[in-house]
């Protein structure tokens, strides 16, 4: 199963997507859950018009795909700012909170080493709670 990969933004007033390797098809919602419902219909709608009217669709879209959802730092911290605090990210990440303050309202971007321990972070975090029962 290829892997498709959209590029997720965060607005003051929704979240928006587009995927790069399918020129326009861009969808947005009010919440990340309705965004990845609405990229989904985008993605089934575009494809069939495309069909329809005899372009050209790449390899990866044809047959099973999973839709991979990609925030840039700035977005990612902005989505979600009323869970983790930057103390529990600097916690979490070992990256002082001034800096992550920056990258959260793009004074500054991470070096890749940076968005890595982050990404690596909260992956390890999502692990963690995966395997907790109540």
């Amino acid at each position: 199963m290829d892997r498709v990969f959209v590029t997720v933004e965060v607005t003051e007033n929704n979240y928006a997507a587009y995927i790069e390797d399918l020129p326009g098809c861009t969808s947005t919602g009010k919440t990340f859950r309705e965004l990845k419902t609405n990229m989904a219909e985008a993605v089934t709608g575009h494809l069939e018009v495309s069909k329809e009217f005899g372009d050209e669709i790449p390899d990866k879209f044809i047959g099973e795909f999973e839709l991979v959802f990609r925030f840039d730092t700035q977005s990612l911290l902005q989505h979600y700012r009323g869970i983790f605090t930057n103390a529990a990210l600097q916690r979490i990440t070992g990256i002082n909170q001034r800096q992550l303050q920056h990258y959260a309202t793009g004074t500054s971007r991470p070096r890749p080493e940076q968005a890595r321990r982050i990404e690596t972070a909260l992956h390890l975090l999502g692990e963690e709670l995966m395997s907790v029962e109540l």
